[in-house]
C-alpha cells in the first residue's frame, strides 16, 4: 500500500522538531481525497524538492495535527508537480 502524500513547510515546526500540519498546501492535499488524519498514521511528508517518512501526531498542547520525521533521513526528490485533471467536454454539442 502507498503511502499518503502530504505537503508541510519544513519551516514550520513546533519546538520538539514535528513539523505542524496546518499550512494551506497540507490541507488541500487532505481536504482532495477526504483524508482525516489518525495518530500513528504514517505519511510522506513534502516540500517541493525534498521529502520524508512522517508519522501522524496530534499536538494536544498546539491543538493541531504534527508528523514525527527525522530530520537526518530527508531526502531531494524530482519537483512534485500536482496532477491536473482535464474537464469533461460535452461531445452532444
Amino acid at each position: 500500500m502507498n503511502k499518503l502524500r502530504v505537503f508541510a513547510d519544513f519551516h514550520n515546526a513546533d519546538a520538539k522538531g514535528r513539523v505542524r500540519l496546518n499550512c494551506a498546501g497540507t490541507i488541500a492535499d487532505l481536504e482532495c481525497p477526504g483524508i482525516v488524519l489518525q495518530d500513528g498514521q504514517l505519511l510522506i511528508i513534502y516540500s517541493e524538492e525534498l521529502e520524508v517518512e512522517g508519522v501522524v501526531h496530534y499536538s494536544e498542547e498546539e491543538k493541531l495535527w504534527t508528523a514525527v520525521i527525522d530530520w537526518n533521513a530527508i531526502r531531494e526528490v524530482d519537483s512534485v508537480v500536482p496532477q491536473i485533471i482535464p474537464q469533461a467536454r460535452d461531445i452532444a454539442s
